[in-house]
């Protein structure tokens, strides 16, 4: 299983993932909502979090099930093709493989994939001090634990993502490059607060910002649960997240940021969003974590998040994931397979 790659160096045409380039100051200040969800709809909600129990990692006791309108929740399986499609699959690669970059086992000395806590409304607040992008996070405290899970383990030099739900005040903190101090505060390169029951999701936040995502999206929402996998087609109701290796310098709603230089209409923007072609066949022999995944990606797409080897799907680590087995079966899944939806707001650098 291999773990998440490396950013890319300057010596690539993508900046370093954090990288913001210039401020959109011409699109205004307001609050985020997400596109598409009207003032009168049910509250954005990334789960059912208040069922979940406190300090399970892996569990949150119910399926994704977002409200009609929500971004990861919107079916798209019969959206329009984007005319870029072609190229931006090409650029890319017709037969890269689909992989997932989370399992059970270890990486490296760490969990493999993207860990999550979820803490009650009791939880102490510590300190958070930004170290690189402060004027682009939302400022603490934040309800961060000392014994949060840290994105490939205590020791690891890559993202250090910590993502913490609270259940009782329906808050979503995510931290970039996160290390725990001495005094039980953190020190990270960068955070966001999303709010699962309000449509301003991130008050404050400005067009052009990042968050503890390349793309300036929250993670948690994208990430795939064994819980959910598990329970195979239909089990999977929300869009999921994946990386590839270049993208362009713009995005499309949700997004809210890009990470690149390139200007190139071949490369994909950050917040495209993929769809499986529905005429894929899913194979019957599969898993049903494989058919869950594939079924989700033909009715919910998958939105580009994050620089990372291309088509590596994000999840959570769990001991049960059959490693082996998803590997084989996904990657019968290639770049060819693909769609590339309209992009309909597109930001461009």
């Amino acid at each position: 299983m291999q773990h998440h790659h490396p950013l890319p160096t300057a010596a690539t045409p993508d900046l370093p993932r954090r990288q913001m380039l210039m401020a959109l100051a011409a699109m205004g200040a307001g609050p985020a909502l997400w596109p598409g969800t009207a003032a009168a709809q049910v509250a954005p909600v990334y789960g059912n979090f208040r069922g979940a129990s406190l300090g399970d990692n892996a569990n949150l006791n119910g399926a994704v099930a977002f409200p009609a309108g929500h971004a990861f929740n919107t079916d798209i399986s019969r959206a329009v093709v984007d005319p870029a499609s072609a190229s931006i699959l090409t650029s890319i690669g017709l037969t890269a493989n689909l992989r997932p970059d989370f399992g059970s086992g270890t990486w490296d000395g760490g969990p493999i994939g993207i860990p999550y806590t979820v803490v009650s409304g009791t939880q102490a607040k510590v300190a958070i001090r930004f170290t690189a992008y402060g004027s682009e996070s939302d400022p603490g405290p934040y309800p961060v634990p000392r014994t949060a899970p840290i994105e490939g383990g205590p020791n690891s030099a890559g993202d250090r993502h910590v993502i913490v739900i609270d259940r009782d005040n329906q808050r979503l903190y995510e931290l970039y490059r996160a290390f725990l101090q001495a005094d039980g505060s953190w020190n990270a390169d960068c955070g966001a607060v999303f709010a699962l029951d309000n449509l301003v999701i991130r008050p404050g936040a400005k067009p052009g910002w990042t968050s503890a995502d390349a793309a300036g999206l929250p993670i948690l929402p994208g990430l795939i649960r064994y819980e959910e996998a598990s329970k195979g087609a239909g089990g999977i109701r929300h869009a999921l997240r994946f990386t590839v290796s270049k993208t362009r310098k713009a995005y499309v709603p949700p997004a809210s940021h890009w990470a690149s230089s390139n200007i190139s209409t071949a490369l994909p923007p950050m917040g495209a969003r993929f769809r499986l072609k529905a005429g894929f066949v899913i194979p019957s022999t599969f898993s049903n974590e494989a058919k869950a995944i594939l079924t989700a990606l033909k009715t919910y797409g998958m939105f580009v998040a994050d620089h990372g080897s291309n088509y590596y799907l994000s999840g959570v680590p769990d001991a049960r994931w059959n490693n082996s087995r998803l590997i084989a079966e996904l990657k019968t899944v290639k770049g060819s397979h693909f769609d590339v939806v309209q992009m309909t707001g597109l930001v461009k650098g």
